[in-house]
């Protein structure tokens, strides 16, 4: 792994992490489902108007259209729609944490699933991830967060996890921007119908409001999935999820340095073991690769 590939792994873990922060402070002021797909609609037209520019076509591939439906409504309508919802009742940190978790969704269907094999060192990995949710999630419970936001974050990992696995090499055969740009339009179509029968139409503007937004449509709409793309395919996907493994700490840091979010014990003890999770995880995934 050469160091551009390092440091765009980084810049990748950091920014993404950095969304969950930025989705609370939209949250509280605005409509999530509705801010989301407006998101969506925003970064999706940048995105096409870019790669048009860059001479990408929207002549997909079969299994690229199928990549661009999937992740459309996997990825964008249901697990950022749903963590989206459930920021309006858990902090921004756990659900970080929580989303963090989606390697080890992946490792643990794979292995129990499609019979994909998982070395000792793998197994190790997801139950040491599986401890360190388990604490987090007690200590969190204690605290009174809020299960219907916690649950609503687990079946976003969930559906990210069948995405992953239903559709791979979907950043073979370039069009990377198109691809990405046509996601995000294929989110906001889906979140658009919800947002608009169930949400109150009320937004509380302020400069925070609107640097928070404006940030989510660039950096991790545009920016980061570029990034994972260009990342797989100069390392491969086995190699680049390994990055994953430090979300949990980003996550955590970022929400408490600009939402003053506190860090218990339990939740540094938990993300270290979680961390420790998903890199055995994904060092046991690329030794068999």
């Amino acid at each position: 792994m050469d160091l551009r590939a390092i440091l765009a792994g980084l810049a990748f873990a950091l920014i993404w992490s950095s969304a969950f922060t930025s989705a609370r402070i939209i949250v509280t002021d605005a409509p999530p489902i509705l801010s989301l797909s407006l998101r969506f609609l925003i970064s999706g037209l940048i995105g096409i108007a870019i790669a048009r520019m860059l001479g990408q076509t929207w002549r997909l591939t079969p299994g690229q259209w199928k990549a661009t439906i999937v992740f459309g409504i996997c990825q964008n309508a249901l697990y950022l729609g749903l963590n989206f919802v459930a920021m309006q009742s858990i902090e921004a940190s756990l659900a970080s944490i929580i989303a963090s978790t989606m390697p080890l969704a992946v490792g643990f269907a794979g292995w129990v699933f499609f019979s994909e094999r998982l070395s000792w060192v793998g197994i190790l990995g997801l139950l040491a991830g599986a401890v360190g949710v388990a604490l987090i999630m007690g200590a969190r419970m204690q605290d009174g967060a809020d299960l219907f936001g916690i649950v609503l974050c687990f079946i976003a990992v969930a559906s990210l996890t069948v995405a992953t696995l239903m559709v791979r090499g979907a950043s073979s055969g370039g069009n990377i921007l198109m691809i990405i740009g046509l996601q995000m339009l294929v989110g906001s179509v889906l979140l658009a119908v919800p947002g608009l029968l169930l949400e109150h139409k009320v937004v509380l503007w302020s400069p925070k409001l609107v640097l928070a937004f404006s940030y989510t449509v660039l950096m991790p709409g545009l920016v980061a999935t570029f990034i994972w793309f260009w990342l797989v395919q100069r390392i491969g996907a086995v190699k680049a999820a390994t990055f994953h493994f430090l979300n949990p700490f980003f996550g955590v840091a970022i929400a408490a340095l600009f939402l003053g979010e506190n860090l218990r014990f339990w939740d540094i003890i938990g993300v270290v073991v979680i961390m420790v999770g998903i890199l055995a995880v994904q060092m046991a995934r690329q030794t068999q690769a």
